[in-house]
């Protein structure tokens, strides 16, 4: 308010526009005329504030305090009225505010929204109330946002609170569900707390409805307060609150507190719904990019686990992977993405494909992961040159990653490794499992030294363990520690034949008791050795003649084999294949039938050319070989050898 040197208002806010032109003298006595001990005209003392109190009866105190501007008309403020500060409300405003503060601060203390509820229960009895209830809808409890309550959307009580330690008996027990109804409708959508100082007419209302009474309306309260639960928008669900006995019954002081308590609680329990939100994304996201639990395949018996982290931040990008390559060999594949959240498992998806695709172009594990290596310095790249990116060098530079690729016809497991760590190998009969003799390379994208290979030869019945870092990292108890069980637990599998998905959780009890702080995977692999009588291998000269031999020995093994079904297109097949090599790549050529889910036949060379599928036109002499190969065999392909290349093919065995 502005005056003049006269001590008229010639300047107010809007709110008190009604009185412009008014002395001050008229502008005091308006509002309290029958409260001031003796009237004021003129100017208030400009030296300071004056205080004015009441004359008798009604206690209200008004302070005002008139400030000179330089030059100018004085200001007058009207810093407080209202009733006069006793010991007993100052008291009670003092609780008020002590319970504030402690419901901000557990409120503050989790992301859970039932552990979020339960705490607030918790902080409003038996301070506040007697009985507490905290009623959520069931979209909120998964992350979603609730539906609405003029339909009666479905609530749950979620938590609940009593001073005597006991939940009464007629009421609604934790877990119960429940539609919004009449009354309580009518108040949450009112977005205030309402207070129902006396409950008979409640009592009379509800005399026929037993569920109406169930959820509001226990023996002993002689007082409701209703509590909505709003936040950004959305009505999470409310609080009932009850007073009982010959306590003080609610009024209109708890609604404007219990209000306020209201907003701070919906925020965090907003939060916490959010949060579950964004953690169900990222776990279901990163399930649905992982393989199928249990693989069954002649190279090996395997089994993965995934656990996620048990909160948001811990969710990142671990995954394995089981990938049947050709003639029989599996590729085993564990890796994790130095992020965490939906980003990361969208990284890991990214890198668990490019892994698939490479491995399908029979790469040595050490070359493949050279590939993934330069892969991932590319999307790093692009990732902190997008626009609007604040991840620095993005989300898969740093990850690590260890390929394995087991022939089980030779017995033989290649292993390379990209800052992972090695997996724990077990020997029927050899006590002391520990870590494969393989040396980690760099993680990726991170360059330096290269990825180098180990060759290890397996015994049948051997026992591969993969597992993250962050499995022997999670925890208190120690690495070391944490090593030494995982070794104790795959040397116990092996000696006494368990299966690869009964060690994993047997391992995972021993090692994760509780929801681990980063996700983890692991991958049990138990290796076979193909019987040598289900292979047959030869070797031919660089020689025209030899191509007749060789159908005739493919034949003969056919008919050992009892598949004389199959003997015609893989005679052509060999045939064919060894007139490639014998014309376009010299000798020796290897010439190897297998025998397994699938008849496989495989030629080998000195050369490094892969061949190309191409269609021959009508004039041309030749170029129909791969074509006529595609069409005899269900699936083909080649990839390259440390002398040269092989050419697969592979068809169905006969039905029975």
């Amino acid at each position: 308010m502005v005056l003049d040197d006269h001590g008229t208002m010639r300047a107010c806010t809007p709110a008190a526009e009604e009185l412009l032109g008014a002395r001050v003298g008229e502008l005091i006595g308006k509002p309290f005329a029958d409260l001031l001990a003796e009237p004021c005209e003129g100017l208030l003392p400009p030296d300071g504030p004056a205080t004015l109190r009441h004359r008798g009866g009604r206690a209200v105190e008004v302070r005002l305090e008139v400030l000179p501007l330089n030059g100018g008309p004085q200001v007058l403020f009207l810093i407080w009225a209202g009733p006069v500060t006793t010991a007993a409300n100052r008291e009670q405003a003092e609780r008020g505010l002590a319970l504030l503060h402690g419901a901000e601060k557990l409120l503050l203390g989790s992301l859970d929204i039932v552990r979020t509820a339960e705490g607030l229960a918790r902080v409003l009895v038996p301070e506040y109330a007697d009985l507490a209830a905290v009623d959520l809808a069931e979209a909120a409890l998964v992350g979603e946002e609730p539906g609405d309550y003029s339909l009666g959307a479905p609530l749950r009580r979620v938590a609940v609170a009593a001073r005597s330690g006991a939940w009464p008996a007629e009421l609604l027990p934790v877990g119960a569900s429940l539609r919004a109804r009449e009354p309580e409708k009518e108040f949450v959508h009112r977005g205030s707390a309402p207070a129902v100082p006396d409950l008979s007419e409640l009592r009379i209302a509800l005399a026929d409805d037993t569920e109406g009474r169930r959820r509001v309306l226990p023996d002993a309260a002689n007082s409701l307060l209703l509590m909505p639960l709003r936040a950004r928008g959305l009505l999470l669900g409310a609080v009932v609150l009850w007073r009982c006995g010959d306590r003080t019954r609610f009024d209109q002081d708890d609604v404007e507190l219990s209000s306020r308590i209201g907003s701070r609680a919906a925020i965090s329990l907003d939060n916490a719904r959010r949060y579950a939100r964004e953690h169900r994304t990222a776990e279901a996201l990163q399930r649905s990019l992982l393989p199928q639990a249990v693989v069954e395949v002649s190279a090996a018996d395997t089994a993965g686990s995934y656990v996620p982290a048990g909160t948001t931040t811990g969710i990142g990008g671990t995954w394995f992977d089981v990938i049947p390559l050709s003639s029989c060999r599996v590729a085993f594949v564990v890796g994790d993405v130095t992020g965490h959240g939906v980003e990361a498992a969208a990284a890991m998806g990214r890198l668990r494909t490019a892994v698939q695709t490479l491995s399908d172009m029979d790469l040595p594990p050490e070359e493949l992961l050279a590939h993934l290596d330069d892969l991932v310095v590319r999307l790093s790249a692009a990732e902190a040159t997008s626009p609007g990116s604040d991840r620095g060098q993005g989300t898969v530079l740093g990850s690590t990653c260890v390929y394995a690729v087991y022939d089980p016809t030779i017995g033989v497991c290649t292993i390379a490794s990209a800052g992972h760590p090695p997996p724990v190998l077990s020997v029927p009969g050899r006590p002391g499992a520990d870590f494969a003799a393989v040396r980690p390379g760099p993680p990726l994208g991170v360059g330096g030294l290269l990825f180098e290979p180990a060759e290890l030869t397996m015994e049948p019945g051997a026992l591969l363990a993969f597992c993250t870092g962050k499995l022997l990292a999670n925890g208190g108890d120690g690495a070391e520690k944490r090593l030494w069980q995982l070794r104790e637990q795959v040397d116990a599998a092996v000696q006494e034949d368990r299966p690869p998905a009964e060690t994993g959780r047997t391992v995972l009890r021993h090692l994760l008791p509780e929801a681990p702080d980063h996700d983890v995977a692991l991958l049990m692999a138990r290796l076979h050795v193909l019987p040598s009588d289900r292979t047959a291998t030869w070797e031919l000269p660089a020689d025209p003649e030899a191509v007749g031999r060789a159908r005739e020995m493919v034949t003969a093994q056919l008919e050992t084999w009892q598949l004389q079904d199959l003997a015609f297109t893989t005679e052509l097949i060999a045939s064919e294949l060894v007139t490639n090599s014998i014309r376009y790549a010299g000798g020796p050529v290897g010439l190897r039938l297998i025998k397994d889910q699938v008849l496989i036949c495989e030629v080998s060379d000195p050369s490094q050319t892969q061949p190309r599928l191409r269609r021959a036109r009508l004039t041309d002499e030749g170029g129909r070989g791969l074509f006529l190969i595609a069409q005899l065999s269900q699936r083909w392909g080649s990839r390259y050898t440390h002398h040269g290349k092989t050419i697969w093919t592979e068809q169905p065995l006969p039905a029975g």
